[in-house]
């Protein structure tokens, strides 16, 4: 089965894993937050050029 316990090189094993899960996290959230402006950009454009013609 799995075995978990790593000897002297758990606390920089389960750690790296950490740091590796924050960071893939982050970056998630990071594209999430940018597209989501940048589609409200683009509304707020058609929407402007809609309103103009």
């Amino acid at each position: 089965m799995l075995d978990f316990d790593m000897g002297k090189y758990g606390v920089y094993v389960w750690t790296s894993y950490g740091v590796t899960l924050l960071g893939l996290a982050g970056l998630i959230a990071w594209s999430l937050r940018a597209h989501a402006k940048r589609k409200a950009a683009v509304k707020a454009l058609q929407d402007a050029a809609e309103a103009g013609t």
